[in-house]
């Protein structure tokens, strides 16, 4: 009589596509560069180098000058002010920066109220947040935090992220292939919402945090008073009103937080602040 093998705990076939999204993960995070910020410590992982962020970065420079090509400002008040607290946060960032900029900035006349650094140090500011600014110090705040973004290297370690992120739904989604279509898009869009406020989100705030903390630091290192920062997004708050999203669903950390940060910083900055003016020359 012949004997019947019966194979028992068989892999299931509806798991290849995870364990594949799996190990592809595993490779990436096995193949990233991990990278220590120079001014906080934090450590992060990214999977470009230098030279492809400064071309990411020049690309869309050139789409943002080429949409913008009738508003931007080439002369006058605006133009060297924002000219002027650039340079100073430049030779400031460079004292402990890993990498070179090459920074540049395009100034474009709008009642927009934003202000954001590419990668690779290409910098884009409305002149909308120049009345909010409200003097050099002010603008330093702003431009230190936009530069501080690029000089932590957030763009490529938020895309490194990303790509994590969506391996792994596709993954998931590929092992939900046969379930019930209806049940499985439920799970999918729980898993994406999931994604989104439980990982990216939150690590948005923490880069935003970050920015807050360096740009503090270039500011004070570029010998603007770093209590000015404070002053400065107490205005922004004002500004806003009570239009801002609950904190837990913004990938910016609420005005009372960010305000509350810079005063734990502001030793810090100060001591920066006190060692520029040890350092320049006396009038």
């Amino acid at each position: 009589m012949p004997i019947k093998l019966e194979r028992k705990h068989a892999f299931p076939l509806t798991l290849v596509p995870i364990m594949l999204a799996l190990g592809f993960v595993l490779f990436k995070l096995f193949t990233a560069s991990k990278i220590t910020n120079p001014e906080t410590g934090r450590t992060s992982r990214i999977a470009l180098n230098p030279e492809q962020e400064l071309k990411l970065g020049l690309e869309a420079y050139a789409q943002v000058q080429k949409d913008e090509a009738s508003k931007i400002v080439r002369s006058g008040s605006n133009f060297d002010l924002v000219q002027r607290v650039t340079n100073k946060l430049a030779k400031a960032a460079a004292q402990k920066a890993t990498v070179r900029y090459d920074w540049e900035v395009s100034v474009i006349q709008s009642n927009e109220k934003n202000a954001f650094c590419l990668p690779g140090g290409k910098i884009v500011v409305y002149t909308g947040i120049i009345p909010i600014a409200r003097n050099e110090a002010g603008l330093a705040t702003v431009l230190g935090h936009e530069m501080a973004h690029a000089t932590s290297r957030h763009s490529a370690e938020r895309l490194f992220r990303s790509e994590i992120s969506q391996t792994l739904l596709g993954g998931v989604q590929g092992s939900l292939a046969q379930m019930d279509p209806g049940q499985r898009q439920a799970i999918m869009a729980a898993l994406g919402a999931g994604a989104k406020y439980g990982s990216v989100l939150p690590f948005s705030r923490e880069q935003e945090s970050e920015a807050d903390h360096i740009g503090l630091l270039y500011m004070a290192r570029a010998g603007y008073e770093p209590k000015e920062a404070i002053a400065f997004w107490q205005r922004m708050d004002e500004e806003l009103g009570k239009g801002s999203p609950p904190q837990f669903l913004s990938d910016h950390p609420s005005h009372h937080t960010r305000i509350s940060q810079l005063k734990t910083w502001m030793p810090q900055a100060e001591k920066e602040f006190s060692e520029y003016h040890s350092r320049a020359p006396a009038a």
